[in-house]
C-alpha cells in the first residue's frame, strides 16, 4: 500500500479522501492548518494505525518539507476557495493558493514524490462562453482566485518539463457532498441552501437563477484522485483534466430539488420561498464540462448524477444539522 499526503485533509474534499484511502488500507497523512477546515472532519480517523495530523500551513516550506518525507503520492487540496474570499484580500489567497502550492511543488520534487495530483478549477476557463468547457479552451480569469488557480496550472506544467515531477491537475466544478461546510460568509451554495431550507428561511439567489453549474457529487471527485494517482498510461500524466459530471442544472432548478428532497423529512419545506437578489462579481453565467477526456485516458466514469448526489447529501444534514 502506498503512503499519501493529503493537503487540506481536514476540509471537505480532503477529509473524504482521507476517509477513502484509509478504507483501502494506505497510510495517510493529513496537513492542515484549519483555516478552513475542521477537527470534526477528521476525528475518526485520529486513532486510526494508518492516520497521521500534521498541523501547519502550505505558506512554511519547512511544513511541506516535512510532510512529504517518505511520501509515494502528493494530493494536494490545501487551498483557499471562494471567488468573493478572493476578490475581498487577493493578497492572502495568493499566498496560499500560490506560494503555498510552489512550496508543496519543491518539497515534492526534492523527496522524490512519485506524482502530485492537484486540485485546479473550473474558474480557470474565465470568460470562455463555449460549452461545453473542453481542457484545451480557456478564456481569461475573471477574479484572483481563478488567476491563483490557472497560475497553479503553469507551475505544474513547469515542475513537470523542467524537474520531471509527475502532475496531474483536476479542474474541480462545483463539488458538493457531505462534510461541506454550510457555514461562514463564503460557504457553498448547496451547503447554504440546505441549511436555510431547514431553518425555512428563504434561500438568497444571485440574479434570476437562470444561471447554470456542472456540480458535482464528492464520490466523483474521490474517484478522478484515484484514478490520476494510479494511472500507468503515460499519455494521461502531466495533463489536466475536468472533474464533474458532465450535465448542468440552474440555480432555479437546484432549488426546486432541495426542497423537494427536503420535504420528504419535513413537508413544509416546500412552502419555502425564494428571494432573489443581485449577481455576483465575478461569477459565470453557466458551466458545462466535458468529460470525455477524463473517460478516455483515466476510465473515469461518473458514479453520481445531481439527483442521486443531492438525495445522499440531503440525508446527511438531515442526520447533522439538526
Amino acid at each position: 500500500m502506498s503512503k499519501i499526503l493529503i493537503t487540506g485533509g481536514a476540509g471537505f474534499i480532503g477529509s473524504n479522501l482521507c476517509e477513502y484511502f484509509l478504507k483501502k488500507e494506505h497510510q495517510v497523512l493529513c496537513l492542515d492548518n484549519f483555516a478552513t477546515g475542521h477537527r470534526y472532519n477528521i476525528a475518526p480517523f485520529l486513532e486510526h494505525p494508518d492516520f497521521q495530523l500534521i498541523e501547519g500551513d502550505i505558506r512554511d516550506l519547512e511544513v511541506c518539507q516535512k510532510a512529504v518525507e517518505g511520501v509515494d503520492y502528493v494530493l494536494h487540496q490545501a487551498a483557499l476557495g471562494s471567488v468573493p474570499r478572493s476578490i475581498k484580500d487577493p493578497i492572502t489567497s495568493n499566498e496560499v493558493n500560490v506560494s503555498g502550492f510552489l512550496n508543496m511543488l519543491v518539497a515534492s520534487r526534492d523527496a522524490g514524490v512519485k506524482r502530485f495530483i492537484y486540485a485546479a478549477s473550473s474558474s480557470t476557463y474565465g470568460d470562455s462562453e463555449s460549452l461545453p468547457k473542453v481542457e484545451d479552451k480557456i478564456g481569461k480569469p475573471l477574479s484572483p482566485y481563478a488567476i491563483t488557480k490557472y497560475v497553479n496550472e503553469l507551475y505544474a506544467e513547469i515542475f513537470s518539463k523542467t524537474y520531471g515531477l509527475e502532475t496531474i491537475g483536476l479542474r474541480y466544478f462545483n463539488v458538493f457532498g457531505r462534510r461541506q461546510d454550510p457555514n461562514g460568509a463564503y460557504a457553498a451554495v448547496i451547503p447554504l441552501f440546505v441549511k436555510q431550507l431547514m431553518k425555512k428561511e428563504s434561500p438568497v439567489i444571485n440574479g434570476t437563477g437562470d444561471y447554470s453549474r456542472d456540480f458535482t457529487y464528492v464520490d466523483n471527485v474521490v474517484q478522478m484522485n484515484e484514478r490520476a494517482m494510479l494511472t500507468t498510461n503515460p499519455v494521461a500524466i502531466n495533463t489536466v483534466y475536468n472533474t464533474a459530471v458532465g450535465d448542468r442544472t440552474t440555480l432555479n432548478d437546484l432549488v426546486k430539488y432541495l426542497k423537494e428532497y427536503l420535504s420528504t423529512y419535513d413537508a413544509e419545506i416546500s412552502g419555502v420561498e425564494v428571494v432573489y437578489g443581485p449577481n455576483r462579481l465575478g461569477d459565470i453565467p453557466h458551466s458545462l464540462a466535458s468529460v470525455e477526456k477524463a473517460k478516455a485516458l483515466l476510465g473515469y466514469v461518473p458514479t453520481h448524477t445531481i439527483d442521486q448526489g443531492l438525495k445522499e447529501s440531503v440525508a446527511w444534514y438531515w442526520e447533522n444539522l439538526k
